[in-house]
């Protein structure tokens, strides 16, 4: 369960109706839509569902930063275009699958990274599709 501090009493921190304006500010609104578990908003098959820390910077494209926690559902299924956490030769690793031709890639989204080509000899398993990550802005 995540809390904003541990001396907050309450579960879930409220949730505002009014929307943050990112451009150019608006008058907010005093409304309070109800609170925010963010189990529940993140994580829609418990069962299937695990977070993982990341570290590197092969992510940062994606707007995945070293130190992200990502939540990883293992009930989807894996298709082109999906983040994904795969296994390659026993070890764990963040990338884009992306299909190519009659083969599959695991795609770095930065530069200095290049991508994985999984070719018929490649031990290469994917352990589930990357559904929402947190990040934590101030200590």
């Amino acid at each position: 369960m995540f809390l904003f501090n541990k001396t907050d009493k309450r579960k879930h921190p409220p949730l505002y109706a009014s929307t943050v304006a990112a451009g150019f500010p608006s008058p907010a609104d005093d409304y309070m839509e109800g609170t925010l578990d963010l189990n529940e908003f993140l994580v829609v098959h418990p069962a299937a569902t695990f977070m993982v820390r990341v570290e590197g910077a092969s992510m940062t494209g994606a707007g995945i930063l070293s130190g992200d926690v990502l939540i990883v559902d293992r009930s989807v299924e894996s298709r082109s275009g999906h983040i994904v956490i795969a296994i390659i030769s026993g070890e764990l690793t963040v990338k884009r699958l992306i299909k190519r031709g009659n083969g599959w890639i695991l795609k770095a989204e930065h530069p200095d990274y290049p991508p994985t080509k999984i070719g018929p000899d490649t031990e290469c398993s994917i352990w589930g599709v990357v559904t929402g990550s947190v990040r934590r802005f101030a200590p």
